[in-house]
């Protein structure tokens, strides 16, 4: 399981990457490996849209399931990322790089430092394997 140290995740499965006071969000490897092969991924946000802590910002279907994406910081959606609705599979064979999903433009850094680290993450995914 591929978990980047240069970034922050949830429980809910999704990696942040802080860049000043822009945040990028995805899912991780992890549960692209648990909902298996996406085919389907539609934002009910755009680019302009305020944003709360909770709120659905992709959701994704797959062969097995369908899964929405909350953010877990506030802020102004910047960017949607429009090329996996055509090419879904990046997101299994690419979740941390091209199949990033929304950048939010955060409204308080310190809701990411909360998060959980990768070796945090890792240890949460292990938890939960058992």
């Amino acid at each position: 399981m591929n978990i980047p140290a240069n970034l922050k995740y949830t429980e809910n499965d999704e990696w942040l990457l802080l860049e000043g006071d822009t945040v990028t969000i995805g899912i991780t490897d992890y549960a692209q490996d648990h909902l298996s092969d996406v085919v389907y991924v539609e934002y009910p946000v755009s680019a302009g849209d305020e944003v709360v802590k909770g709120d659905t910002i992709t959701t994704i279907e797959s062969v097995k399931a369908a899964a929405e994406i909350n953010t877990s910081v506030a802020g102004k959606v910047i960017a949607v990322n429009e090329a996996i609705t055509k090419s879904t599979g990046d997101v299994n064979t690419d979740p941390y790089g091209t199949a990033w999903m929304v950048k939010i433009k955060i409204t308080d850094p310190t809701e990411v430092a909360s998060l959980m680290d990768a070796a945090g993450y890792e240890k949460y995914c292990a938890e939960r394997s058992h």
